[in-house]
């Protein structure tokens, strides 16, 4: 048999010495062998390790690590006993200042390389907080073949379920929830969803705490709309934790991934609880957005605000404004607030939020951007300010046409996603508006992502 002409290095099993030199954009190590790309999850820049090969691909190979020969200045001990397999954090072996120069750089990568933008990420912002920031989490529940219950997160890429209920990432109070649920479970028979079969009752455990209100909502998500001795659990939940003022039954019926039904029924205390933030009182149902670590929110919302430089005379568009919480953030600054979300319920939240927190300079109406531009031009508004918020995807291109065409002096861009925001100012430059500055925001430390808000002005 003829042999190919080019073979590659490495082959599936293989063993290699690998120094890792740079992270890919997934937080995975990179190394380089005989000119060949390996991905490597949790190596660190710096590190040489031996890695074994488990796939290799016309173009790369991913490895897995047999050992650290030589650890990289950069590596720490792993606080967390399930890092290596929840798909979680990426970057427990990482110390903290390592990884606030990663994200950094990541977003000036993106905007460099992706959006070929003449722009410098001017820093980036951390509370320095990387452990029980979350305020809400929610845990997928499996059963093993030998019957025992799993709660905790998924692996990395997968659906299997890595039983965790002391997360770090997690105020400490949830992993006690967690094991009264359990208890509860095991006590009454309760059966456990399974994916394949698309059967069992119990699917997740959803946790949410207002940090300011120390109010706690235990939702549990089940197949069906029955929970089984609800009111054991109620109670057991009322011993343990005092703080718990919401137990609330979420029914998702679908073959989904999605982890919440449309259906919510309050089977104890509150249907809602609250928080504050920046100053303002939110309510939170299960079904709302929030943001997860809420001081580190306040950083973000406070850039936002210091790009959009308001004196109070500005008209502020605020588009994919969501329950209204950036707007209402800047509502003190501006002349007046006008949100768009296409979400009804939404919209409905950012109306009750105005209200709740007597800002009476604020409005809000359901549409998209285009029907928002077009109203605000019968109206004879033009906004001096649009801030964009959007999903990890970004703006749609008629979107990002409609923004220009309303021509703010200023547009304040929040993205979750580097490459999106990226290829949307390339867009935004293509029509005349320049991306000035730009500053990250460490909201998920430990884990790969990171946010950022851009400035960008009218030339």
């Amino acid at each position: 048999m003829k042999k190919p002409s080019n073979p590659l290095p490495v082959g599936k099993n293989d063993d290699i010495r690998l120094e890792i030199t740079a992270f890919s954009a997934l937080g995975t190590g990179i190394g380089r062998y005989a000119g060949f790309t390996v991905f490597v999850d949790g190596a660190v820049p710096g590190d040489v390790i031996d890695a074994h090969i488990i796939k290799v691909k016309p173009t790369y190979a991913v490895g897995i690590i047999r050992r650290v020969v030589k650890p990289s200045k950069d590596r720490i001990v792993p606080d967390c006993a399930v890092a290596d397999r929840c798909g979680g954090c990426s970057f427990r072996a990482l110390s903290y200042d390592a990884e606030l120069r990663y994200k950094k750089q990541k977003v000036q990568d993106a905007l460099t390389r992706i959006g070929g933008l003449d722009v410098e990420v001017r820093e980036i912002l951390s509370t320095g907080e990387t452990a029980a920031y979350r305020n809400k989490a929610q845990y997928p529940v499996a059963m093993t073949a030998d019957g025992k219950t799993l709660i905790g997160f998924y692996a990395k890429k997968s659906h299997r379920v890595i039983d965790c209920r002391a997360c770090r990432l997690q105020p400490p109070a949830f992993e006690a929830i967690l094991h009264v649920i359990a208890r509860w479970a095991a006590a009454y028979g309760v059966s456990i969803y399974d994916e394949e079969s698309h059967t069992g009752l119990l699917r997740h455990i959803y946790l949410r705490k207002g940090f300011a209100t120390g109010e706690t909502m235990v939702c549990l998500v089940t197949l069906r709309d029955e929970l089984p001795h609800a009111d054991a659990l109620i109670g057991s939940l009322l011993e343990t934790d005092r703080s718990v003022c919401s137990v609330v039954l979420n029914v998702n019926p679908d073959k989904t991934n999605v982890v919440l039904g449309r259906q919510c029924r309050t089977l104890f205390g509150k249907d809602e609880i609250e928080d504050i933030l920046c100053g303002l009182r939110f309510r939170i149902s299960p079904l709302s957005f929030y943001q997860v670590n809420p001081q580190g929110c306040e950083l973000l919302y406070k850039q936002a605000a210091d790009f959009a430089a308001l004196t109070g005379s500005e008209t502020v568009l605020d588009l994919y404004c969501g329950a209204g919480t950036i707007g209402l953030s800047m509502a003190h600054k501006a002349k007046q607030i006008i949100g768009v979300e296409v979400i009804d319920a939404a919209i409905e939240n950012a109306k009750e939020n105005a209200k709740r927190n007597g800002i009476g300079n604020a409005r809000f109406f359901c549409d998209d951007a285009a029907g928002a531009a077009k109203r605000l031009q019968q109206e004879g508004l033009r906004p001096d300010v649009i801030v964009l918020d959007p999903p990890r995807k970004g703006c749609a291109l008629d979107v990002i046409d409609a923004v220009a065409a309303m021509a703010p002096d200023r547009v304040v861009y929040v993205s979750c996603d580097p490459a999106t925001l990226a290829r949307d100012c390339k867009r935004f430059a293509e029509l005349g508006y320049h991306a000035q500055e730009a500053v990250a925001v460490d909201m998920f430390p430990r884990t790969v992502h990171v946010e950022c808000v851009t400035l960008m002005t009218r030339k």
